[in-house]
């Protein structure tokens, strides 16, 4: 190859994979996919049928760019602007937790109650406390077409960002989005409460990855001296906001399953059910007011 001649996307494709694999990236080859498809308007077959097709120097600058980007730390998925969660994608916003696949269990978890709620009354009406992308309630609306949401953040421009993935999801006419101190601006009687709240402890936050401690909102990971700041706020407020034997659906850090359910426990709630994430770890926990253990 001459000098003149443009660099071939094979070639473009493991210069980058090399570069982040030296920067230390544990899954550089799909980082550099990624990240090439979206510079250069690529689908996943293009890395095949087109791998020897010549790359314009515009189009490899801003591949490089992307890349430098990712080399210097900074999530791919940040770089994109966007995370595939369950059935869609979510738009990011600096104010919103990227989604993470261990989510899914609590969204898995929450298909079982709100079937029963459907079942029994036709209707479902739930809230999701600390909404950030809407990547949870956006989920369960889309799989349950009867179901409607209260989506609550306390970042505006987390709420904003959700507002954007509902409607893009098709589903922003059952999804209500608001600024928020998790629950105690909601006056009406709900059937569920969902939620993903902060729960790292907040010692442990400087020990983070820096793709996480760098680039995700403090504010959807600071749980508090012992972690468990927001499940005390969100069982406070329950009781009030549910409706008889109403559930509440949460996600939890490793090894917090006890100190959860004891939390709820004192104030009136039962665990129903538990799910497990990619690890193993008990991830999400369903309690239900005034059923017996």
């Amino acid at each position: 190859m001459t000098a003149s001649e443009p660099v071939t996307l094979a070639a473009l494709l493991a210069a980058a994979r090399r570069r982040l694999e030296a920067a230390g990236s544990p899954t550089a080859d799909l980082d550099a996919r990624l990240l090439l498809a979206a510079a250069l308007g690529l689908q996943r077959s293009d890395f095949i049928l087109k791998a020897q097709d010549g790359v314009s120097t515009a189009h490899a600058a801003r591949a490089d760019a992307l890349v430098a980007r990712r080399a210097g730390g900074e999530p791919v998925h940040r770089i994109l602007g966007r995370r595939a969660f369950y059935d869609h994608d979510f738009q990011l916003s600096p104010e919103t937790l990227e989604p993470r696949p261990d989510t899914e269990a609590l969204v898995e978890l929450a298909r079982r109650p709100m079937a029963e709620t459907l079942a029994a009354t036709g209707r479902c009406r739930f809230v999701d406390l600390g909404t950030g992308t809407g990547a949870i309630a956006v989920s369960l609306l889309a799989l349950f077409p009867e179901a409607e949401a209260v989506a609550v953040d306390l970042a505006i421009g987390a709420v904003v960002t959700a507002r954007q993935n509902a409607e893009a999801a098709g589903v922003a006419a059952r999804f209500h989005a608001v600024v928020g101190d998790y629950a105690s601006m909601i006056g009406a009687r709900l059937d569920l409460v969902v939620s993903n709240p902060p729960y790292i402890e907040t010692e442990a936050i400087e020990r983070l990855a820096p793709e996480v401690r760098a680039h995700d909102p403090r504010l959807a990971l600071d749980g508090g001296a012992d972690g468990l700041d927001a499940y005390r706020a969100i069982a406070a407020d329950a009781p009030r906001v549910l409706n008889p034997a109403g559930s509440v659906l949460l996600e939890i850090g490793a090894g917090q399953a006890a100190d959860v359910e004891a939390i709820f426990h004192r104030r009136g709630f039962a665990i129903i059910d538990r799910a497990f994430d990619l690890a193993g770890h008990v991830r999400a926990l369903w309690l239900r007011s005034g059923k017996l253990a």
